[in-house]
């Protein structure tokens, strides 16, 4: 929950506290002037005045950010109250409630902290933040626009303390029951799928990779019924509370930060919360395929062959490629259950994805022009981006069952695609379909202006924007 108080107002109304505005970069920067880079606060005629860097780069991100930069500057100097002038801001050639909804958005991102496990934690202190328009603009046109804004970040910061909550604290039978809380206070149903009832309608895929843990998988189905009527769009998300990588066993090194593989997950979560929140008109479902991968005597092995809720074998090669199997029946469950217009599944799937494209952009695989171009647009207005990816059915060559229908790994060659495709099998040929390989984006090796080391919550805001634009 933010410390953050936010409100509306008139700038010729606003009685104390520190004032704050934003500006451009000169060409010439000096000791009176606003800072030359993005984010850097210089304290003018007893004004924090915040750079939006350069002309030539402005946007809403860079917005986005200089409001993260603002509100870490008011919390190390101590100020309670402040009036943000918005006047300039929203006069620069972006449309304005996109200005506004970025400055929100940077303020109440950069506040996140996640410190519940600290023995000796800080006492949040609340900032009140008047947002200040001009005479001739009236507060009533930036109201939506902040309750999105508020709203999205919200879910954007539930998302990233989930993802922080260690496997100790969170794993399937947990999260499935503080699923269940949440839905029940924000007004979605909730239904969980136990492992015996998983194992009983089939979905042999998601069940095994639970098996070898002291807490078995989980299916957590959350529904925002809206109220334009259709089909609903479907959200699938991997939630590996840990992954050992099971017999294939990872290094010792790479286990650590495993308990982010359930970012997807996360995610989905918290974009169903949000859809809850701000009444989307647009029928959504959330199915969150929960489990731990572990190493006992019950695990699944290499060479073990699995039959999936579709009824198609997998041959295990590597059980460290155990998303795309909880992710094969959870994408099975939701076109028999709900017929989605739009069905796209967010995972921490590969590394080989972090190879392709690093830390800037997440993999897009898709069978679907039209969805696949809604979403990649929807990145570029968010900042989440996306970059897509080719599906070719050659690539299918490189799991092709020896003794079942498909092995769940290709090798070294194409590790994002090989990913994709091998999801691709479980999905109809008339659903629109799309694949987000997040394992880049989800963990921030470092602290950014409005995201904080740690988990990012990646993924809320696309898919919120994505579902407001249908």
């Amino acid at each position: 929950m933010s410390n953050i108080v936010t409100r509306l107002g008139k700038a010729a109304d606003f009685g104390g506290g520190m004032r704050a505005s934003f500006a451009l970069a000169p060409e010439t920067v000096s000791a009176t002037s606003v800072g030359k880079d993005t984010g850097e606060v210089r304290l003018l005629d007893g004004k924090a005045v915040v750079s939006l860097g350069a002309q030539k780069k402005l946007n809403a991100e860079a917005i986005r950010r200089a409001g993260g930069a603002l509100i870490k500057w008011l919390k190390k100097n101590n100020v309670d109250a402040a009036g943000i002038e918005l006047g300039g801001l929203i006069s620069l050639g972006i449309p304005p409630q996109t200005a506004f909804k970025a400055l929100v958005e940077g303020i109440l991102l950069g506040d996140f902290v996640f410190d519940e496990f600290k023995s000796e934690r800080k006492a949040a202190k609340t900032i009140s933040i008047d947002l200040l328009v001009d005479e001739n603009q009236a507060p009533a046109e930036f109201e939506r626009a902040l309750e999105i804004a508020r709203v999205t970040s919200e879910a954007v910061n539930l998302s990233r303390a989930w993802a922080h909550q260690p496997p100790n604290v969170i794993n399937p039978v947990t999260l499935a029951e503080k699923t269940q809380a949440l839905a029940a206070e924000v007004g979605l149903k909730c239904t969980v799928l136990d492992d015996r009832q998983l194992d009983e309608m089939g979905a042999g895929a998601i069940v095994a990779v639970g098996k070898g843990s002291n807490t078995p998988s989980r299916l957590i189905i959350l529904e925002h019924a809206g109220t334009a009527g259709g089909d609903p769009v479907v959200l699938v998300g991997k939630a590996l509370t840990m992954d050992t990588g099971g017999y294939s066993i990872k290094s010792t090194e790479g286990i650590v930060g495993m308990k982010y593989d359930k970012s997807g997950g996360m995610t989905v979560i918290a974009t169903l919360m949000a859809a809850a929140k701000l009444k989307l008109d647009t029928p959504v479902i959330g199915v969150i395929a929960a489990a731990e991968n572990m190493i006992s005597g019950g695990a699944y092995r290499p060479d073990d062959i699995l039959k999936t809720l579709s009824g198609k074998t997998v041959e295990i090669i590597s059980t460290d490629a155990e998303g795309r199997l909880v992710l094969a029946d959870a994408l099975t469950y939701s076109q028999k259950a709900f017929k989605p217009r739009a069905l796209v599944n967010i995972a921490t799937l590969t590394g080989a994805v972090v190879v392709a494209l690093g830390t800037v952009r997440a993999g897009l695989l898709s069978n679907n022009d039209e969805l696949a171009n809604a979403l990649f647009q929807s990145g570029e207005r968010t900042f989440e981006r996306l970059w897509r990816m080719p599906l070719d059915e050659e690539y299918f060559d490189q799991i092709k069952g020896d003794d079942g229908d498909i092995k769940n790994s290709g090798g070294r060659k194409a590790g994002t695609v090989i990913g994709g495709m091998f999801l691709k099998q479980f999905v109809n040929d008339d659903t629109a379909w799309a694949h987000l390989d997040v394992a880049g984006m989800m963990e921030a090796e470092r602290e950014m202006l409005y995201s904080p080391k740690g988990g990012t919550g990646f993924g809320v805001r696309l898919f919120l924007d994505y579902l407001q634009s249908l």
